[in-house]
């Protein structure tokens, strides 16, 4: 693991040693605080993939600076490596594991609520961004089935290290390979965006997150003074890194903010801006700035990765395009890899589709194939639908099952649909899903369209509380009510 206080003396004791000449002295110094410099940078790079879903040596302008500088063949004598490859090199695909965690003074510090495989593939210099959820449930040795997000957190516990810990684990279930590392938590994220000054956000759709966990209140015995209500309206907005933590994180949003697919599109916004602002000669050339954030990396970060492998990755991966990033979310979307169900205890938690872990596996093991498609979803030609009819809807989940209407308001919207209200239904014991047509046939095109994304069926029926729904709300079209069939 690096050392960075350590790397920091031997840079410094290394430049106080080449102090020779006056006008020597001055060259040298210049390319030292370049070597400083890059190698901070090299840092942020890994730092930035834990909450990508882009990578974010993707910068050209700044790729191209750092180049013209020469700055990463000047840095290779700090951390030579012999001429070595970097592990699954010669396999040609190397596989990292990125974990965000919540970090000291957080409830559940070591629960893992971010968790992506970054595979990276030299011949081609293609890359694989795959988000795991939270809430997969997997076999931990010793501890039976339990969330993924908790084997950081069980190993801790144990004294051992948590992210060799998961690697060991995920290797396993999936089958695959998986050679370094990086974790971080939430605080060393936030510090970084404030010491750059902040982030510039263009928020595609208001959120509006009425249950966002408030730090330091997990605990209160006022169950409804645990929870914020989160506000961020549309359009161009100016963040700290608190409120980019909380946009990258909110959960419980309305409407198709409230989906995890929108969640991984928020994060993918943060880190862009982010990168833009940290990649900056604005932050690179300020060595106030670069020496606060190399404090934080110090106390934030812990990755396997040695400098020379750093570097190395850089040198691969360097001139990546955009159309070589591969992004794949496992989720309970139609279509995808999982489903929901509920544990032992009650809880929520995703387990694979298929009863087993074969499909996933495949996936993994198939990232580069060039018959995969380059989205979140498994091909389903069915599926893809657009409908040219104007319509709103409204989605009522009828179940106990959190998110469920969030996550069918996001598909519908997809369609083309407009959703205008997501909510809970006065009774979450509905079985099957039903749709209740308010145009009563003038639009079949967008019935039809709901039948075939819900698989729910219409319902000549209209119980008393759709009947009061509806007068209330004259202009809908039509209304959705989720039933514990949806899941399957």
């Amino acid at each position: 693991m690096i050392d960075f206080k350590k790397k920091m003396e031997e840079i410094e004791k290394q430049e106080g040693q080449e102090n020779l000449t006056n006008e020597v002295f001055t060259d040298q110094t210049k390319n030292k605080k370049k070597n400083k410099i890059t190698f901070y940078v090299i840092i942020f790079l890994v730092l930035g993939l834990v909450f990508s879903g882009k990578v974010i040596m993707s910068s050209q302008s700044t790729t191209d600076w750092l180049s013209s500088k020469n700055i990463f063949n000047s840095l290779k004598h700090l951390a030579p490596s012999g001429d070595k490859d970097l592990e699954g090199e010669n396999d040609d695909q190397i596989n990292i594991l990125l974990l965000g965690m919540g970090g000291e003074g957080h409830d559940g510090a070591y629960l893992t609520d971010t968790i992506m495989l970054a595979s990276l593939k030299p011949s081609t210099r293609e890359i694989a961004l795959v988000s795991i959820p939270r809430d997969l449930t997997v076999p931990i040795e010793g501890s039976g089935w339990r969330k993924i997000n908790s084997i950081n957190a069980i190993a801790q516990a144990n004294g051992k290290n948590g992210g060799e810990e998961t690697i060991k684990t995920l290797s396993q279930v999936f089958q695959i390979p998986i050679h370094y590392y990086v974790r971080v938590d939430f605080k060393g994220f936030t510090n970084i965006i404030d010491e750059i000054g902040g982030i510039e956000i263009d928020v595609e759709n208001t959120l509006d997150d009425y249950k966002y966990p408030i730090f330091g209140q997990e605990d209160n015995p006022n169950y409804y003074a645990r929870y914020e209500h989160l506000v961020i309206e549309k359009g161009l907005t100016k963040m700290n890194g608190d409120l980019a933590l909380k946009y990258a994180r909110s959960r419980h949003a309305y409407g198709v903010e409230g989906s995890d697919f929108a969640r991984a599109r928020r994060q993918q916004l943060v880190i862009e801006a982010t990168k833009n602002k940290l990649l900056s000669k604005q932050t690179l050339l300020n060595p106030v700035t670069i020496g606060h954030l190399i404090n934080e990396l110090n106390t934030h970060l812990a990755t396997d990765l040695e400098a020379w492998e750093l570097i190395r990755l850089w040198d691969l991966f360097k001139n990546v395009n955009r159309n070589q990033i591969k992004n794949v979310v496992l989720s309970d979307a139609p279509g995808n890899y999982l489903k929901p169900a509920t544990g032992g205890d009650g809880a929520y938690i995703l387990t694979p589709v298929s009863g087993n872990f074969t499909d996933i596996r495949n996936l993994f093991n198939n990232l580069f194939e060039t018959n995969n498609k380059n989205i979140d979803e498994k091909e389903d030609v069915a599926e893809i639908i657009q409908v040219r009819e104007d319509a709103d809807v409204v989605v009522k989940n009828g179940t106990f099952i959190n998110g469920l209407a969030g996550r069918v308001a996001a598909d519908l919207e997809s369609l083309g649909l407009t959703v205008v209200d997501i909510s809970n239904a006065p009774e979450r014991d509905q079985v099957e899903s039903l749709i209740f047509d308010f145009t009563y046939g003038d639009k079949n095109e967008v019935l039809n369209a709901l039948k075939s994304k819900t698989k729910a069926k219409q319902s000549f029926s209209f119980p008393a509380w759709i009947n009061t729904y509806q007068n209330e709300n004259p202009g809908i079209d039509f209304l959705i009510l989720l039933g514990n069939d949806t899941q399957n």
